[in-house]
This record gives C-alpha cells, structure tokens and sequence, in this order.
C-alpha cells in the first residue's frame, strides 16, 4: 500500500535549486541563497561560525531571547563582543547604533533579529542597515519570524547573511531554513581558519560543493518531506500575492491591539509602542496578580485551537503571546483569541470584561 507521505521520489538536485531560487526571489535578492536541511538555529549558527573568530568586534543587538543566543555564540568563537541591549518592550533605534559605531570604531559584525516573536517587537532593519553600511561591518539577520509578516530585503537594507524559516508567517513546518550569503560574507567565511567544515554546520561546504560545481550534485540526501512542503509554501505565498499575505499579517497585529484595548480586564500590549509591534505576533502583559501560564491554561481550555501561549521562561507570569501568523492571520483567529481570552478573564475574576466591544473593535481595525 503506497502512502503519499512516505513513498516519496528522491528529491532531484535540479527541484533542490529551483526552490532556492523561489526563496531568492521571496527575498528579492541576487544572493546565494542555500536551503539548509534543518530548523533555523542551523543556518543562524552556521552562519556566526563560518564568520566570525578571534578578532572580530561584534555588536550584538539584544530585543529578546535570540539576541543573547547569538551573543554566546560570537563569544564562544572567541569574537570579542559589545551588547546592545534594549527592554524587551521596544525596540532598537538607528542612533543607538551608530552611537555604539561611535564609541568602539573596531565593530566589523553587527548581529540583529528582525521580529522577536517570543517578545513581539520588530526593529528597523532599513534605518539600521544604512549605518551599518557606513561602518562597513559584515550584517547578520535573523528574519525567521519575519519573512512574510513584513518585507525582508536583503539587497536593499544591505544585508549579508539572512537567515530565514518556514515555521512562522510563511506556514510552512519548522525543520526546513535557508540563509542568503552576499559575496563578502563568503570571503569573510574563506578567510576564517575556524569556519566550519565537513560540517552539517558549514555553509562553505555548500558554497564549494554545490554552488561553485553549478548546483549538480546534492551533499546529502535532502530531507524530502520538509522540501517539498517548503516549496508549497512559496507556491501559496506566489500565489496570494507577498503583498496580501505582509497586509494580512498587519492587519493581524492591528486589529488584536485594537479588540485587547476594547476588552478591558486589564490586559494591555506588551510593547507599547504600535509601530515596535511586530505584525507577526502580538504580546500581551496581565494585570497584576495574574499569572499568564494560568490565564492561558484558562483560554486553551475554553477554545484548545486558538493561538496562544505563554511567554517563555521567567515571562511565563507575565506575557502572553497571541501567535497570528500564517494560517492565522485571519480575522477570525483573532477573534476567537480575544472570546477566549475574554472568557478567561471573566473565570479568573476580572472586572469590565467587554467581549462584544472587543470583537467589535477588532472587526472595525482590520485593514
């Protein structure tokens, strides 16, 4: 008995490359792109270790989790590291940049998250990039939460290594990534003793292996079932139109800020600011007393398909994370997060719940 999940054709080299060319044209870059066979923090390690390495000057921006991974990982290669470290309930600004540029003249790395889904901020990747551009330091980006939410441009912002994932606002699964390499990158990674090689790490064992012999040949076999639901990804964004699927995303955002503001109950937007809120997910902070891993438990127990979670570690008691990305950008998960979290409130004793104005409100932003 054939099973279409499980009898699959081998993935040919020549299908390999025209998905990378499908992510290449997502990101509207003339980079190398490769795909790499495993969650994003493949391509995001990979990508710090093939360039960086004693006598490297980092600045590494911090707006949440992400940010302090990579900063372990710059020091581990042995990099010497400066921490750009804003409150999770904003975002970085251009002039802190170039005001860290300022003061330690040496940077020649900046690394950045675009959208921090786990704290719901988004930086000004375009502002941010032009300063680095002036400095003339190598740009390392984790867009991965927000590719399709929001544009991502690595040619235009001046990015040289952009690491990408399915899992997020491009609904697609979460063991499949790719990264776009600009040539500096690639000569920063050929003149680094310590990049990685014969390594599942290694980006030059791509760039040498498939790129350079005209993408033939395959390092390994791929894996097939995350390829070919990565390349139904593209083909569903293609065919919404990248500019529908970022508005719905926008309107996502808006319209959850917009139906929490009418709710009441005490919660409120986690980053205060509309225009630091990333569009592919909205944070929220409880009021206090409110335990938000238990507020949660609360709604997944009224609604157990709406998209929501607590925040991680330490902002389990105070975040909650409404995930409308992908499938759920929609007006209708968003309203059926607010009825659940509305529902909620009113079980864990709030006051001034308002559902119906709520909905209301959400209805009425969505753009």
């Amino acid at each position: 008995m054939t099973h279409p999940f499980l009898d699959l054709a081998p993935l040919s080299a020549a299908r390999f490359a025209s998905i990378e060319d499908r992510v290449a044209k997502l990101l509207d870059t003339r980079q190398d792109v490769v795909v790499t066979q495993g969650e994003a923090l493949l391509p995001l390690e990979g990508a710090i270790r093939a360039t960086a390495g004693p006598g490297t000057t980092a600045l590494n921006v911090i707006t949440g989790p992400y940010g302090q991974t990579f900063g372990d990982w710059l020091r581990d290669c042995g990099a010497t590291v400066i921490d750009l470290a804003v409150p999770f309930h904003t975002a970085v600004k251009a002039a802190q940049v170039r005001k860290a540029f300022a003061e330690h003249p040496e940077i020649d790395f900046v690394s950045l998250v675009h959208a921090e889904a786990a704290t719901g901020n988004t930086n000004p990747v375009a502002e941010i990039g032009e300063a680095v551009r002036a400095q003339g330091a190598l740009f390392y980006l984790d867009a991965v939460a927000s590719v399709g939410a929001e544009p991502v441009l690595p040619d235009a912002w001046g990015v040289d290594l952009c690491v990408i994932g399915a899992q997020k606002a491009m609904g697609g699964p979460a063991g499949v990534s790719a990264v776009s390499v600009s040539e500096r990158a690639w000569a920063r990674m050929a003149a680094n003793p310590r990049a990685p090689r014969r390594s599942y790490l290694s980006l030059l064992d791509w760039k040498e292996r498939w790129i350079d012999g005209g993408r033939k040949a395959l390092l390994h076999a791929p894996a097939q079932l995350e390829m070919l639901a990565l390349e139904a990804c593209l083909e569903r964004i293609e065919a919404e139109g990248l500019d529908a699927v970022t508005a719905r995303h926008s309107s996502a955002a808006a319209a959850t800020r917009a139906g929490v503001a009418a709710l009441g109950g005490g919660l409120e937007p986690y980053v205060h600011e509309a225009g630091e809120a990333a569009p592919v997910a909205t944070t929220l902070r409880t009021p206090d007393g409110v335990v938000a891993a238990e507020l949660v438990a609360r709604a997944l127990a009224a609604d157990p398909a709406v998209p929501l979670a607590a925040g991680g570690g330490a902002l389990a008691r105070e975040m909650i994370r409404v995930n409308h990305y992908g499938p759920d950008a929609t007006p209708g998960a968003v309203r059926a997060c607010l009825a659940a979290l509305g529902t909620a409130l009113a079980e864990s004793g709030a006051q001034d719940v308002d559902l119906t104005g709520a909905l209301r409100a959400a209805s009425e932003e969505w753009r």
